[in-house]
């Protein structure tokens, strides 16, 4: 495979990733890189993406609702309330992923983030959103970068806020995945104009 667009079973140029599942290609479709705006969306979608850091994000995308349940709907004011006891409840959850890290560094995120004043957050993350028309449609997988220097400085911006587990890598999953970046590629039916 080339890491070109290629067709699905109906027929519509896809970014390659997006056909492996139909999980992914409804999340493709409908989901990715289009805009998230709102402190408690992007809170969410940077706690997943945590997550997902050393994972598949197939693994994250089907236990999506079971994060979210979990996680009071990964609403900033009720995640910052949560107690010891919640912490040892979601490390005992098997519908996530257990890992104390990363579930310490969601609470503690939500706790740092309630102090913030509301959009403050989404006015943060997407002033790092670099200017679509400098940046060419990819027209393979490998003309996808894995970090920029708009997520390194979104990365160092959220790490000196205090927040925790988003390091450049895991900072443009979050601005693909959240519109502040469109990597469809270019033959890719997805791929805003």
């Amino acid at each position: 495979m080339s890491g070109a667009a290629v067709p699905g079973p109906d027929g519509v140029l896809r970014c390659p990733w997006a056909l492996s599942t139909e999980d992914y290609v409804a999340y493709h479709d409908e989901e990715w890189g289009r805009p998230v705006r709102g402190d408690d969306a992007l809170y969410e979608r940077l706690s997943l993406e945590a997550f997902q850091s050393g994972l598949s994000w197939i693994t994250i995308l089907r236990r999506r609702e079971r994060f979210r349940a979990a996680f009071a709907d990964f609403r900033i004011a009720k995640v910052a309330a949560f107690t010891e006891a919640d912490q040892e409840r979601l490390l005992t959850d098997p519908g996530i992923i257990r890992n104390r890290a990363k579930i310490s560094a969601t609470l503690a995120n939500a706790r740092v983030l309630a102090g913030w004043a509301p959009g403050e957050l989404d006015e943060l993350i997407w002033s790092f959103a670099p200017d679509r028309a400098s940046r060419p449609a990819p027209k393979t997988l490998s003309d996808v970068p894995a970090v920029t220097a708009e997520s390194t400085a979104l990365s160092k911006a959220l790490k000196g806020r205090g927040i925790r587990f988003v390091g450049p890598t895991t900072a443009y999953a979050l601005m693909q995945a959240c519109g502040l970046v469109d990597d469809h590629l270019a033959d890719c039916a997805a791929r805003s104009s």
